[in-house]
């Protein structure tokens, strides 16, 4: 199964502590090797970083684990693969622009 990290906040927070964790999680901790992405807003904006390689060998979870987040609410999803090649168009969370706002979407299986 698929890892989450969901953060919903009433003040902008930093989850650079939390996601340091996380990151390990996807192929050095963990056997979660197959892509993670992390999605977070920013004022009235979304900032999505996705790579299909594992998370602890990433230089994008390394540039997210240096950047400072500080957002109302986040999603990070960590992938292990079952159906469906490991690849870009696989990794989670998703965007979509819909009436006007941004949504985001992560599942586990």
């Amino acid at each position: 199964m698929c890892q989450l990290l969901g953060m919903n906040c009433n003040v902008p927070t930093d989850i650079c502590f939390s996601f340091t964790g996380f990151q390990a999680r996807g192929g050095a901790t963990d056997v979660h090797r197959d892509g993670w992405g992390i999605a977070f807003f920013e004022g009235r904006g979304v900032r999505v970083f996705l790579d299909p390689r594992p998370s602890c060998e990433s230089p994008v979870a390394e540039l997210v684990r240096h950047y400072p987040i500080r957002s109302l609410n986040a999603i990070a999803h960590i992938r292990k693969a079952t159906q469906g090649a490991v690849g870009l168009e696989n990794t989670h969370p998703f965007m979509r622009e819909l009436w006007g706002r941004y949504w985001i979407f992560a599942h586990n299986g």
